[in-house]
């Protein structure tokens, strides 16, 4: 076949008509009544290192494995779209075993025999085109699949802030959903000083990711998880947290409560002009010039008085924010207020 019939082809195959009859996806996880992943598509967990994100996911593919609901997710899978292909690239054979242990416990099924509908795949010891190459196979290969797991995606690429091997990869997992019409969850870190994905690889995930979950650890008790919505192409979910059990399984906080939430965790970007402004005004009021140390503290002391509460990192990061948008200006060594500031 020459290339210009080839293309000819592809554009008859991508063209869409105001005619057409097209079907809404079938939805195979959801949050509660807010759908999170439809075949065709894929969605992410994001987090810090730690956050227990592969918990989170974990909870995902139990929900799947007996196509009903485990903690805050239920999974419908269509008959025959029962398949789970589960692949880990981080953990150890001993580790990933206890990943699966964990799965089957959480589904209440028992662990003397292994789930006829569960494939996991661990992937470590492999370079990451030879991780693409064997999920690409074991996709093709893999009979009644609907959902798939990639814990974690960085570990598909060689270079996260490499814009050609970013879209090169994510244009693979939009390929397989669409082709193999399943559901991909991939997995994939925050940067360490900012809530952002990794590199361009995350631009492109956020980009183009059905679903966005953020999981994170509380920022006053280290043994709870909070899991709250990034993106979603549905309305939001209510945010929840869990945590870890003395069985070693994650557990609903039914306490939990969005209110105290946001008492605990803080985002500057979702910072109102209004409050900034509040919270600088009331640190200037006295110091009009301040050191860079003082002005991490004071930044700790007026935003909590507003119900921010964060760590010295977080008040680093916004001492950044606020420079960036010019709210607070440099004066030497010290840092002055910019009362004109337009954010």
């Amino acid at each position: 076949m020459d290339s210009s019939k080839n293309i000819s082809e592809l554009i008859n195959s991508s063209r869409v008509k105001v005619t057409d009859e097209l079907e809404f996806p079938p939805v195979i996880l959801r949050v509660e009544n807010v759908t999170i992943g439809t075949l065709g598509n894929f969605s992410a967990s994001t987090g810090k290192a730690k956050s227990r994100k592969t918990f989170n996911i974990g909870v995902i593919t139990a929900a799947a494995l007996i196509n009903s609901t485990v903690l805050k997710y239920t999974a419908t899978l269509p008959s025959k779209k029962r398949k789970i292909l589960y692949i880990d690239t981080e953990q150890s054979l001993y580790h990933c075993q206890k990943s699966v242990k964990r799965i089957v416990e959480l589904s209440n099924l028992s662990t003397d025999v292994h789930p006829d509908n569960l494939e996991f795949l661990s992937l470590r010891r492999f370079s990451p085109k030879l991780r693409i190459s064997i999920i690409e196979e074991a996709i093709k290969n893999t009979n009644d699949l609907g959902l798939v797991i990639v814990d974690g995606l960085r570990d598909l690429a060689y270079d996260i802030n490499s814009p050609s091997e970013a879209t090169e990869l994510i244009t693979r997992f939009m390929n397989w959903t669409e082709e193999f019409q399943i559901h991909i969850h991939t997995v994939l870190h925050q940067n360490k000083n900012d809530e952002n994905t990794r590199g361009h690889l995350g631009t492109e995930l956020n980009n183009k990711a059905e679903t966005i979950i953020q999981v994170a650890k509380d920022s006053i008790d280290r043994n709870i998880s909070t899991v709250r919505p990034l993106i979603v192409r549905d309305k939001e979910f209510d945010s929840f947290a869990f945590q870890i059990n003395d069985d070693e399984l994650p557990e609903i906080l039914n306490d939990f409560s969005e209110s105290a939430k946001r008492s605990k965790t803080f985002d500057y970007f979702e910072v109102s002009e209004e409050k900034h402004r509040e919270a600088l005004t009331k640190l200037f009021q006295e110091n009009k010039i301040v050191s860079y140390s003082v002005l991490v503290d004071l930044l700790q002391k007026y935003y909590s008085e507003l119900g921010y509460t964060f760590g010295v990192n977080k008040a680093k990061n916004l001492k950044s924010f606020l420079e960036n948008k010019r709210m607070i200006l440099k004066d030497g060594k010290n840092y002055i207020f910019n009362e004109e500031f337009y954010y």
